[in-house]
């Protein structure tokens, strides 16, 4: 499947059916912020999220520093 990921054209394996799936694959861990499509989505929302091909998708990490 092919996703564009932070502006990035990436493929992925069809495994990567939710955005809980996807992060597991990237290995991103949490917390992560995701805009798919251009809506925000809550965490609670990542298991039940279906990705498509031509998803667009931004991923950040959140960081807290001094």
């Amino acid at each position: 499947m092919l996703l564009v990921i932070n502006d990035q054209p990436t493929q992925v394996p069809e495994s990567c059916q939710t955005v809980a799936s996807l992060l597991a694959h990237l290995d991103l861990g949490y917390p992560v912020l995701v805009e798919r499509n251009g809506t925000a989505l809550f965490l609670r929302e990542f298991p039940e999220t279906g990705l498509q091909d031509g998803d667009r998708l931004e991923l950040m990490r959140m960081v807290a520093g001094g």
